[in-house]
């Protein structure tokens, strides 16, 4: 699965949000900020990836196929 996709980078925003609004507010400066949102694209991959295996539909096993008839002796 792609890092790059759209769930994941919407996820990734979506916990880029608090580590944004620390750095405009001052709490943390910008080296901080920068050095951290690559963690919560990780973490939304992470995310995404575990929600997807939950919800996955369980695997079947692959039917056997079926026995052959039995043979028949011919007709005497």
């Amino acid at each position: 699965m792609s890092p790059l996709r759209w769930d994941v980078l919407a996820v990734g925003f979506l916990l880029a949000v608090p580590v944004l609004a620390l750095g405009l507010r001052g709490d943390l400066t910008a080296d901080e900020v920068v050095v951290r949102l690559p963690w919560c694209l990780a973490a939304a991959w992470a995310a995404v990836a575990l929600l997807r295996w939950a919800s996955a539909p369980p695997r079947r096993p692959a039917a056997a196929p079926p026995d052959p008839a039995p043979e028949q002796p011919p007709p005497a």
